[in-house]
C-alpha cells in the first residue's frame, strides 16, 4: 500500500474530525471548507476516492460524502491524532475523587468515574490476587472443626475464607500455625506461597498438616474467584449513542458480552502485559460485539507491580483526543490512591 502524502493526511484528518464532531457524511465541498488546503471540490474528490481504494474511508449508500473506516480510524490514531494533557486543575479534581479507600471502593469508584467523565462504558478489572502480597494470615475458631481464615493483602484487601477441618484445634495450635505463616510467607504472593507450602507440608507436624493444606486450598480459590472479577458502569450511555442503538442485534450481542465476562476480562487483561494507553478499534479487539466499538484501556499497578487494568468502551466515532488522557491519568491516579494505603 502507497504511503499518504501531507495532503492526503490533511484531508483524512480533517474528514475524521468532522464526522466525529457530527456524525455525517462528510463531503468534499466540507472538506474544502475545513482543511485550510486551497484545492478545487474536484482535486477533494479524487482524494477522497484514493483513499477510498485504499480502505480508510467509505462511502455510505445514501449519501454522497464519505465516513471513516476503522483502518481509518487506527490510521488517525496512530499518526495523525495530538492529545492534549488534562489540565492541573482537572486533574487534581479527578484525584479528589480517587482517594485512598478500601480497594473495591476504590474499583467501583474508578469506574464511575471513567464512565461519568466519558459519557460511555467505564470498566475496571479488580487487582488480581496472585500478583497482590500478602501481608498477614490469621486464623478464628468459629465452632467445632469450623475456622475462618484471614487474609489480609498488601493492597489492604481483606479476603475471609471458611475452613471445614475433620478435627478441631485449640487456640494454642491456631497461634502457631498463624504465626508460622506470618515468619515465612508474609510479603509473598499467593502463587508463591502456594508451591512453597506445599513443598513444605512434609517437614509440618502431622497434625498441622491438614489445616495447612487447608489453607493453600482456600488461598487459591479465593484468587481464582477473585482473579476474573471486573466491575463495568455505565453500560446504559451506549443505548443513547446513535451508532451503537440504531443496530438492536448488535446492542443485544454487545451487553451479553458484559454479562459474559470472559471475553471482555481477556481483551483488558492484554493491557497487563503493556506499557500506557492501548486502544482497539473495531474488530482489532478479536470480539464481534465490538466490532462497531473501540476500547481503550491502561494498566493500574499497586507498589510498582500491575494489578489490573481499567478502560472505557464506546463508538468507534469517539473523541479519542480527549478520552485517552481520561484514561491514562485514571489509571496513575488509581495506583496512586491504592498504593498509598500501603
Amino acid at each position: 500500500m502507497k504511503s499518504l502524502d501531507t495532503r492526503s493526511q490533511i484531508l483524512l484528518k480533517t474528514l475524521i474530525e468532522r464526522h466525529i464532531a457530527d456524525g455525517q457524511p462528510v463531503g468534499s465541498r466540507a472538506l474544502s471548507r475545513y482543511s485550510g488546503l486551497e484545492l478545487s471540490p474536484a482535486t477533494v474528490r479524487n482524494v477522497m476516492s484514493d483513499l477510498e481504494e485504499m480502505g480508510f474511508i467509505a462511502s455510505p449508500h445514501t449519501s454522497s460524502g464519505r465516513i471513516p473506516t476503522a483502518r481509518g480510524y487506527r490510521f488517525f490514531v496512530d499518526s495523525l491524532l495530538t492529545v492534549q494533557p488534562l489540565e492541573g486543575e482537572r486533574v487534581r479534581a479527578l484525584k479528589g475523587q480517587l482517594t485512598p479507600d478500601q480497594p473495591q471502593r476504590l474499583i467501583n469508584s474508578t469506574s464511575h468515574l471513567l464512565s461519568d467523565l466519558t459519557r460511555f462504558a467505564g470498566v475496571v478489572i479488580s487487582p488480581r490476587r496472585e500478583a497482590a502480597r500478602i501481608r498477614q494470615f490469621e486464623f478464628i475458631s468459629l465452632a467445632e472443626h469450623r475456622i475462618l481464615l484471614i487474609i489480609v493483602t498488601s493492597a489492604g484487601d481483606v479476603q475471609n475464607r471458611l475452613l471445614l477441618t475433620r478435627r478441631s484445634y485449640t487456640a494454642a495450635e491456631l497461634s502457631a500455625a498463624t504465626t508460622y505463616l506470618n515468619e515465612h510467607y508474609a510479603g509473598k504472593s499467593l502463587a508463591d506461597i502456594r508451591v512453597r507450602l506445599a513443598e513444605e507440608l512434609h517437614q509440618l507436624r502431622s497434625d498441622m498438616t491438614e489445616l495447612m493444606s487447608a489453607t493453600v486450598d482456600a488461598g487459591t480459590q479465593t484468587a481464582e474467584d477473585k482473579a476474573s472479577g471486573y466491575v463495568i458502569s455505565g453500560e446504559t450511555n451506549l443505548l443513547d449513542i446513535e451508532d451503537l442503538s440504531s443496530n438492536v442485534s448488535r446492542l443485544r450481542e454487545l451487553f451479553k458480552l458484559f454479562e459474559q465476562r470472559t471475553g471482555l476480562i481477556q481483551l483488558l487483561e492484554l493491557s497487563n502485559k503493556a506499557e500506557g494507553v492501548q486502544i482497539f478499534i473495531g474488530g482489532e479487539s478479536g470480539l464481534e460485539p465490538l466490532d462497531g466499538c473501540s476500547v481503550i484501556t491502561a494498566p493500574y499497578e499497586v507498589d510498582g507491580q500491575v494489578v489490573g487494568s481499567l478502560g472505557v468502551i464506546g463508538p468507534t466515532r469517539m473523541a479519542y483526543d480527549r478520552v485517552i488522557p481520561i484514561v491514562d491519568i485514571t489509571a496513575r491516579l488509581l495506583s496512586s490512591a491504592l498504593s498509598a494505603r500501603n
